[in-house]
């Protein structure tokens, strides 16, 4: 490819819809609603008589920060943890350390269709991109098991449950859907065990509970080559995600050191 950087950049502005700002349509969040009702009275006056109220627009600082949650973008992490995503995989194919790149919790697929477009900008052919989630949305809490997911219930957001069958289609709209990108689908406990990874050189962790990030972890990390990436989406802004990876990092004697990527994500190089 004749200019990586400015496809890679083209492909960051799309996947996040910071391109078409302009163009989108939001729900008004019933918190900010001016009128007499109660958020919880308009919430049900809203119900009853099957009304939507939107604005138009989005705002381009919370778009940066991955402060919302964008009505028709693939990603909602924003552009300085996308750029994250960008660093690390660029730093592991320039410094050529061996491995496949996976996310773990994928929502619409955006970070992975972005793993995917770098190694096509790049010219790689060797590395697979790994997209696993339920593809059901989060889990219910089980909170006898996990006590630090206990009151972190979003099993029944269904803007979270996006199916396989539409993150194919986003890989495809961007002309990235071939062999080289392959889902694992279900619960992580069942998929990433015994998972078809041998070495992976870019672990992205975005499960949000306890449980989630644990089991990514207990699966896959053993297979991230000395300096390969290890990121955590969740990490400032979910605490139950924050203390699985203290908990898994102090039981494993990892010492590497933890660099901040903004207000939620993290990251370190495995040493």
């Amino acid at each position: 490819m004749t200019n990586p950087d400015r496809y890679i950049d083209l492909l960051m502005g799309c996947l996040t819809r910071e391109l078409f700002l302009d163009e989108e349509v939001h729900d008004v969040a019933l918190a900010d609603w001016p009128g007499p009702q109660t958020p919880s009275e308009l919430a049900g006056t809203l119900r009853d008589h099957k009304w939507r109220l939107t604005r138009r627009g989005g705002d381009p600082t919370r778009r940066l920060d991955g402060h919302d949650w964008p009505p028709t973008a693939e990603t909602m992490v924003g552009r300085h943890r996308l750029a994250n995503v960008r660093a690390a995989v660029e730093t592991v194919l320039s410094e050529g350390v061996p491995g496949d790149l996976i996310e773990t919790g994928v929502w619409r697929g955006g970070v992975t269709i972005l793993m995917r477009g770098i190694l096509e900008a790049w010219g790689d052919e060797q590395r697979t991109v790994w997209v696993a989630d339920s593809f059901q949305g989060l889990p219910a809490p089980d909170g006898e098991r996990f006590p630090a997911d206990q009151g972190h219930d979003l099993s029944g957001v269904a803007t979270l449950a996006i199916s396989a069958e539409q993150v194919r289609a986003n890989f495809a709209r961007y002309g990235l859907l071939d062999e080289r990108v392959q889902l694992l689908e279900g619960w992580f406990a069942d998929t990433l065990p015994d998972a078809p990874i041998s070495r992976l050189a870019v672990l992205r962790l975005d499960g949000d509970l306890y449980q989630s990030t644990m089991d990514a972890l207990e699966a896959l990390y053993h297979r991230v080559s000395p300096g390969g990436f290890v990121i955590v989406d969740d990490y400032g802004a979910w605490e139950p995600c924050r203390q699985a990876v203290d908990e898994f990092r102090a039981a494993n004697e990892i010492n590497d050191p933890i660099v901040e990527v903004d207000w939620t994500g993290v990251y370190w190089r495995r040493s």
